[in-house]
């Protein structure tokens, strides 16, 4: 990637300031009205289909965290986004294939869709063959419990998807670190009700993995409920920048 594809246009730089303003202040008021410090929340912005020089952009105006959910995109641009000297910390968020385990360990500091033993094993030893610390890991949490969707289950006996067999998978990995929960609200839900079943999994998973603590959850439109039932990261794309291309 060349220098130019990295370049902030001022204009650019410009909207993004404006919608991560738009952005900061919703977090600072939710968490006010729940009664909870601003720092103790962490904005992930969402750059799928977005080029690298948002991101570079974006580090710039201060944003830490950035998450991806396509590796044949995400790999590329966190390569390009390192050469132009910005160094936020990469989530994977995306469904993750086992054979893609080797490619994004090389270049994210969290994945947070873990959903089966099997992908925790298969990312434990792709991180322990390239990675000199541990690989931070969330488990994707079903909350409505819907087998045919993403997210271990909790509560089931399913030796692979159940939510306790993934955690401790993870959790007895050596070369992963549990820290914690992700989730999507389910369709038809009211955030409400999804953040509030999903505070109750993630207080049980905490009471046999003390240091799970993070609890990615909310997004765009729904970000001031999550935070109201303790999300502690949010996974914010097109109110920070804008309506999003179309994929490819």
């Amino acid at each position: 990637m060349t220098e130019s594809q990295t370049a902030v246009r001022p204009e650019r730089r410009a909207e993004l300031a404006a919608g991560l303003a738009r952005v900061r202040a919703r977090i600072a008021d939710a968490c006010a009205a729940a009664g909870r410090q601003r720092d103790a929340v962490t904005l992930v912005a969402v750059t799928k289909t977005y080029p690298a020089s948002d991101v570079v952009a974006l580090a710039g105006l201060g944003v830490t965290d950035v998450g991806e959910n396509r590796d044949q995109e995400a790999a590329p641009k966190a390569e390009a986004v390192a050469e132009a000297g910005a160094a936020p910390r990469w989530h994977f968020i995306g469904q993750l294939q086992r054979n893609k385990a080797r490619s994004v360990v090389r270049y994210a500091d969290v994945v947070q869709s873990v959903d089966s033993v099997r992908l925790a094993a298969a990312l434990d030893a792709a991180a322990g063959a390239v990675r000199d610390r541990p690989l931070d890991v969330l488990v994707q949490v079903s909350i409505d419990g819907d087998p045919a969707r993403g997210g271990a289950l909790p509560g089931a006996a399913d030796p692979q998807r159940g939510l306790d067999p993934v955690a401790a998978a993870v959790a007895g990995a050596d070369a992963l670190r549990l820290a914690g929960l992700m989730a999507v609200a389910p369709l038809g839900w009211e955030p409400d009700r999804a953040f509030a079943r999903l505070a109750e999994v993630a207080a049980a998973l905490r009471a046999d993995h003390p240091g799970a603590t993070v609890l990615s959850a909310g997004m765009s439109g729904d970000l001031e409920s999550a935070i109201g039932h303790g999300a502690t990261h949010v996974r914010v794309g097109s109110a920070l920048l804008g309506m999003r291309p179309a994929l490819r």
